[in-house]
């Protein structure tokens, strides 16, 4: 799970834990339900810490979901990240980021279900993948692999396709996920200015695995 620099000491360790395990809990009750309504103190006895530690990190539960979600987000872009860092070209890196987000349904499930029901809201979030897909699309914009087109419009179509995507595999597991993940792929490539057959190419090419 995402964490910041090390903390220095003991005191910045604990504080460091109990902040992270308030947002595990809250990560946990938006995978399992989705519904914020949930109590303090029942949020505070999932994560096993005392009441009065919740407002030593976080003003309202509002804040407290924000934090989840963007966590939540950080690490998915964290797993795509470490399985690309090789891949060169802009068109097979979106493609990938499609298609890796489709396994995760199977690999990552509580990570998926927090980005279906609350990632259309964090499409243009300065965290999570959002930051690196605009840094291939304005790649390949400006290679001329994609159409020229403004970025954060091209990120908008993606993100959309992403979040449909990802809400099609958890729906419909029994569909072949990495079929149909490729031609949604492929389907966003082709919008970006890829020829059908190039686009058919470059979806079909080995893929990272996941853990």
């Amino acid at each position: 799970m995402p964490t910041s620099a090390p903390p220095r000491n003991r005191f910045e360790r604990r504080r460091a834990e109990t902040r992270q395990a308030l947002i595990r809990a809250a990560r946990q009750i938006l995978a399992e339900t989705g519904d914020t309504s949930a109590s303090i103190q029942a949020i505070a006895e999932r994560a096993d810490v005392g009441f009065g530690s919740f407002y030593n990190h976080f003003e309202s539960k509002t804040e407290l979901f924000d934090a989840a979600v963007t966590d939540a987000l950080e690490e998915f872009g964290q797993v795509i990240d470490e399985r690309v860092e090789r891949i060169e070209d802009p068109a097979e890196l979106v493609a990938a980021g499609v298609r890796l987000a489709a396994r995760m349904a199977d690999s990552h499930p509580e990570l998926m279900r927090i980005l279906r029901d609350r990632g259309l809201a964090h499409i243009h979030s300065d965290r999570g993948l959002s930051p690196r897909a605009l840094r291939d699309l304005e790649r390949g914009i400006a290679s001329g692999r994609f159409t020229d087109t403004h970025p954060t419009t091209a990120l908008s179509a993606l993100g959309g396709a992403l979040l449909s995507l990802v809400a099609l595999r958890l729906a419909r597991p029994d569909l072949d996920g990495d079929e149909t993940a490729s031609d949604m792929a492929a389907m966003v490539l082709r919008m970006l200015g890829l020829s059908a057959d190039d686009a058919h190419e470059v979806t079909r090419r080995p893929l990272p695995g996941l853990d």
